[in-house]
């Protein structure tokens, strides 16, 4: 009778068995497609570091265009106030309010578009 039992339940352990090793098959391969993802989307962050980067470095050329600007416009400013002469103490005037005014509108225009475009 014992053998018998056992004869008759060996199938049925073998194919519960069975179940169990494919289960374990599918769960390794669900793990190893999400680490595959995980390894894209980290791969798909990394390459997008260089065009921020590219971003920033054109955003600060614009930056330093418009202090050089302002600065060179001041120090003309500087040098009529220095010689005293009306006319060019106003041309001067003119220039350093243009440079100001060209960082209001390059704060809020350009230097955002260049962000947004890249």
């Amino acid at each position: 009778m014992n053998r018998r039992t056992v004869l008759a339940l060996a199938p049925l352990l073998l194919f519960a068995g069975g179940c169990g090793y494919n289960q374990i098959q599918r769960l390794d391969e669900n793990a190893q497609q999400a680490k595959q993802q995980i390894s894209v989307q980290l791969q798909r962050r990394a390459d997008l570091v260089p065009n921020l980067v590219n971003t920033v470095k054109g955003y600060a050329q614009h930056e330093e265009a418009v202090f050089t600007q302002v600065a060179q416009a001041r120090a003309g400013l500087a040098g009529a106030i220095q010689t005293g002469d009306p006319q060019q103490m106003a041309t001067a005037n003119g220039q350093l309010t243009g440079a100001l005014g060209s960082i209001r509108s390059s704060r809020q225009i350009r230097g955002s578009c260049v962000f947004r475009m890249s």
